[in-house]
């Protein structure tokens, strides 16, 4: 594997067509690093993935391998793995071959060919179906097969572009256990692209979030999830409440907000003043049925095992997502209330 200390990224670009799909990108991803590149579709998380591959060139910016610049190194001397969502195997040969096939392609002895690829099968447990065609696997067991091969070469980074999309979700967490456990044991540097919010939060060590192809924030699985910097990160971090509302009243970081009838105190994210169109977000574990708070009407109850995911509104007519533990029933009236500390005020714009 190749020795390095750091990956850079520096106000990577790339435009089509006039309009920039990628932003100034700037990104450090220290060896051995787990990052997560998150944000809905055409945010500019594959075309980053792709810029680094080097399968796209960029517009602007450069990327380096500590002092050696890559961005003008074609893709194949690059030395990275690349996982596609697709699996992207060769239907005509077995398990065995589809791994070694990289290998042989570097002119390696023969012996060191089949040394590397049973300790790839070994690793991605598969040695019972080495000898089989992808077309006679699971879509797990497919996707193991593209892991092993991009890893058995042994590559400075490996880049993975969403590939647990086409699992059922059974699979999906197995599988992300998987990666997990194999970027561990195996010291990979890895970049992953999803657009899945809890894939990202329990693989990643920091995640990126991107959206309309610029950087909104980069930070630990943690602080994202507890302090998101705006409305849009709020959103694709599982604020499911995101409520429009006006500052009545502010005291350093405690801001009280009102609108639609409602009243809520919380902690302001950046610099707001009294009369600020605002947008408050809470977790929906984070509004609770309870005796005071808000009242509203129950209108979609689903069962999640041991939760209660509920769907009610106020009187004036403003939708909330809620947890519960007790079940209620479509119609019922309930009040519900949130913690303060847990209640986040963005901007609106």
């Amino acid at each position: 594997m190749s020795d390095f200390a750091e990956l850079r990224l520096d106000g990577v670009t790339r435009r089509f067509a006039g309009k920039d799909a990628l932003s100034g990108l700037s990104l450090t991803i220290r060896r051995g690093e787990f990052i997560a590149l998150l944000g809905p579709s055409g945010c500019g998380k594959s075309t980053a993935l792709n810029c680094l591959a080097g399968l796209l060139p960029l517009t602007a910016g450069s990327i380096w391998q500590d002092e050696r610049r890559l961005d003008t190194v074609a893709p194949e001397r690059r030395g990275f793995g690349m996982v596609f969502q697709s699996y992207a195997l060769f239907p005509h040969l077995t398990v065995r071959g589809n791994i070694a096939f990289g290998l042989k392609m570097r002119g390696l002895p023969r012996a060191e060919v089949r040394r590397r690829t049973d300790e790839a099968i070994d690793l991605v447990r598969l040695s019972d179906h080495a000898a089989k065609l992808p077309g006679q696997l699971s879509g797990g067991q497919q996707q193991r097969v593209a892991i092993a091969r991009a890893v058995v070469l042994e590559p400075a980074l490996v880049l993975m572009d969403e590939p647990l999309s086409n699992l059922d979700a059974k699979l999906r967490l197995e599988m992300r256990t998987e990666i997990r456990r194999l970027h561990q044991s195996l010291g990979l540097t890895t970049v992953y692209v999803t657009h899945d919010q809890e894939e990202a939060l329990s693989m990643a060590d920091r995640l990126v979030v991107l959206r309309d192809g610029h950087v909104q924030q980069i930070g630990t699985p943690e602080e994202l999830h507890t302090r998101p910097v705006n409305r849009h990160v709020a959103d694709f971090m599982g604020y499911r409440n995101l409520l429009p509302m006006t500052v009545t009243a502010i005291t350093g970081t405690d801001v009280t907000v009102a609108g639609h009838g409602l009243t809520l105190h919380g902690t302001a994210v950046g610099p707001l003043t009294t009369g600020d169109a605002v947008v408050a977000g809470i977790r929906t574990e984070d509004l609770r049925a309870g005796d005071g708070g808000i009242p509203v009407t129950v209108e979609v109850v689903e069962y999640q095992g041991r939760e209660l995911a509920v769907e009610a509104r106020t009187d004036e007519g403003m939708a909330l997502h809620l947890r519960a533990t007790e079940r209620p029933h479509p119609g019922d009236k309930v009040t519900v209330h949130a913690d303060p500390a847990r209640v986040l005020v963005f901007a609106a714009s």
